[in-house]
């Protein structure tokens, strides 16, 4: 069964199947959309497969988690900014997180 394959039963079930977690974690894309689609949150155990691609980091940011990338996830983000820095989600991943910065600042203050 191919990652493809597994996310789309999930997504027809309407519901996590972990038996099939393991083949949709082989991933970056199917892992991003799974947490977003099905999960409807953070996936942990999926977020090292997640970060192998800047793309699906940025919209597992700005899509499911809807802030911050975790550290790890962050600064992988940072490498790819070394090696790329042209790459185009890492403009709109900065600028956000930026704005993310901004907000939880705020937010502790008003606290």
């Amino acid at each position: 069964m191919t990652p493809f394959e597994a996310y789309d039963k999930a997504y027809e079930a309407g519901k996590r199947l972990p038996e099939l977690e393991g083949i949709i974690m082989t991933s970056s894309y199917y892992s991003k959309s799974y947490a977003e689609d099905i999960i409807k949150g953070r996936w942990i155990e999926a977020e090292d497969v997640i970060m192998t691609n800047a793309a699906h980091s940025y919209y597992y940011a700005r899509e499911t988690i809807k802030g911050k990338l975790p550290d790890k996830m962050h600064n992988m983000m940072i490498l790819y900014a070394i090696k790329d820095p042209e790459l185009w989600c890492l403009k709109e991943y900065f600028t956000s997180w930026e704005r993310w910065e901004r907000q939880e600042r705020q937010e502790r203050q008003a606290n």
